[in-house]
């Protein structure tokens, strides 16, 4: 075994490396982004239902079946899952480059200004300015704007919709164009989809989907904890399930870090 990973095993064992989870909790409360009727068909809550529990149906064993749609609670998504990324060979959860599914994070701290305006958007300009602070945003990295969404709004109002559409933070095009010719990893959020409320009225409509998958890169919506990473130095673990020809899926995102 290489120092390196046998370097980061000891850091796990003794807690010198922490991992910490960005995940929420899936269950048929978890929020789903809600489309216009004559737009689409719209997925369905998750659910569970019992197959047997140490009982007459397998005594010695529990397990469920669960219904949901790909993106559902903290997911993931491939190129695949907007029209600008449709012809991408390797776009799917089941031909996604192993190699990309681990990188490391940029994190973006937005938590003041989300929490005085809920349709806060992130220039360009805002990310140049965390750069001069932290850094230049290197190659393959993941992009992920912290909002404390989920601490400022709970699940119950979580979408934070009313009769003018969805208000939530997100990216600006000129953002996402930016972040692209960092040639970044991907681009992740604490919201229910990876751009603002309000994305369909932009000048490109929906930056974060069409243009990021429209350049074969990556997205992770609703995840939580971001305010329990630096704003560099940390390891994103974001592995999709390896569903053939899959546009996305639910997944456990974990971080690791150290103190």
């Amino acid at each position: 075994m290489s120092t390196l990973m046998t370097d980061l095993a000891t850091g796990l064992l003794e807690g010198m490396v922490k991992v910490v989870d960005l995940t929420q909790t899936l269950g048929p409360n978890t929020p789903i982004i809600h489309l216009p009727e004559e737009i689409a068909v719209n997925s369905p809550p998750f659910s569970m239902k019992e197959i047997s529990k140490y009982d007459d149906n397998g005594p010695a064993w529990y397990w469920n079946v669960i219904t949901l749609g790909e993106h559902t609670g903290t997911h993931f998504d491939a190129p695949i899952h907007w029209v600008s990324g449709m012809d991408y060979a390797d776009g799917g959860t089941d031909t996604l480059p192993v190699q990309k599914l681990v990188g490391p994070a940029c994190v973006i701290d937005c938590s003041t200004e989300v929490a005085a305006d809920n349709d806060f958007v992130l220039t360009a300009d805002h990310v140049k300015a965390w750069e001069k602070q932290h850094g230049d945003i290197a190659k393959g990295s993941w992009v992920l704007m912290r909002s404390d969404w989920l601490k400022l709004k709970g699940c119950e109002n979580f979408l934070n919709a009313d009769d003018t559409g969805p208000h939530s933070p997100g990216p600006t095009a000129c953002c996402i164009a930016y972040l692209i010719e960092k040639d970044v990893l991907g681009w992740g959020v604490e919201t229910v989809g990876t751009d603002a409320g309000q994305a369909a009225m932009f000048e490109v409509p929906f930056p974060a989907h069409s243009m990021m998958h429209g350049a074969n890169k990556y997205g992770l919506a609703s995840l939580t904890n971001l305010d329990q990473l630096p704003p560099t130095g940390s390891i994103v673990i974001a592995a999709p399930l390896k569903i053939e020809n899959g546009s996305g899926s639910p997944l456990r995102v974990l971080a690791l870090k150290t103190d």
